[in-house]
């Protein structure tokens, strides 16, 4: 495992936005890696503080090992030494999480998104199990990737503190509570960490109020097409500027209620093609949004001003 002074110094990284892009790829799985750099190059001009390579926007599970790896290696030569990557590296068993850890560090990865991927249903001692043996072995700072709309898993702020304290361990990402509950969700996570534990958020229609209670990171799935849209959110609240933070977030409603009703993995996919960034379906069994919504999201585009 890195030492301290790395680790603090990836702690300091873990604020601002990280954009979370799709990861292009064929029916076959293999990373289309035209259209990857092409996703990423804007991210990086844009000054974004981070990039989540694989997370759950980026298909992770569906891809192979040697894809996953092949992404990292083409996402490290596309940014260089700009932008952080973070990289999804969660698996059903902890000794393919330890190798794809290791994979994306040696392929150029900062750091390591873990979420606790399961078929049978994990226990909070055996997801800190599995938590330290990865920190433990994968050679790469960790995040803890809370997402339970995909892993069925929640975790508590009692459990994210356990974790938190593990070494190499480094930031958590949660997800938003609605916007009333934001700054009572922030104080019981933060209460169960150490001091200065970089807390951050996911699940983008929720997040600017987490942000003003005092989150660390905005995990954007937007932020993977519209870096500067966002980052004029995470700007405004790093300015103080709640009011302006607020009116910038219920100008992108018409999106988030897109992201509501269609799910934000599918109508980024579309988005990614409307912008003219890249071709490219989800990984079957998922499917491409219909017609009349394709629609639906492009009109919502023409009449919005996203950068």
């Amino acid at each position: 495992m890195a030492g301290s002074r790395y680790l603090s110094v990836m702690r300091e990284k873990l604020s601002g936005l990280s954009a979370f892009p799709i990861t292009p790829s064929d029916a076959a799985g293999h990373v289309d890696a035209v259209g990857l750099r092409r996703l990423l190059e804007p991210l990086a001009a844009a000054g974004v503080g981070s990039i989540g390579l694989l997370g759950s926007t980026g298909t992770y599970a569906y891809l192979t090992r040697a894809e996953r790896r092949r992404a990292v290696t083409i996402a490290a030569e596309a940014v260089g030494d700009r932008v952080p990557l973070l990289v999804g590296i969660g698996a059903l068993r902890t000794d393919e999480a330890i190798q794809l850890a290791q994979d994306a560090r040696a392929a150029g990865a900062a750091a390591g998104l873990l979420a606790p991927v399961s078929y049978t249903p994990l226990t909070d001692d055996e997801v800190f199990a599995h938590f330290a043996a990865v920190a433990g072995e994968g050679g790469l700072p960790l995040v803890i990737y809370d997402n339970p709309a995909t892993t069925h898993f929640r975790f508590s702020p009692d459990l994210i503190g356990r974790i938190a304290r593990l070494s190499g361990v480094v930031a958590a990402k949660c997800p938003a509570p609605e916007p009333a509950a934001a700054a009572t969700g922030l104080t019981a996570l933060r209460s169960a960490v150490p001091a200065g534990f970089p807390i951050g958020f996911s699940g983008d229609w929720n997040v600017t109020e987490s942000l003003i209670a005092g989150g660390t990171a905005w995990f954007s799935v937007a932020g993977g097409l519209f870096p500067r849209t966002c980052l004029a959110i995470v700007r405004a609240v790093e300015a103080g500027d709640a009011a302006r933070a607020r009116a910038l977030n219920a100008e992108l409603e018409p999106l988030w209620a897109l992201f509501r009703a269609h799910t934000s993995l599918r109508v980024v996919y579309v988005l990614a093609d409307l912008l003219g960034l890249c071709r490219a379906e989800p990984p079957r069994p998922i499917r491409p949004l219909p017609p009349e919504v394709r629609a639906e999201i492009a009109a919502t585009l023409r009449r919005m001003s996203l950068a």
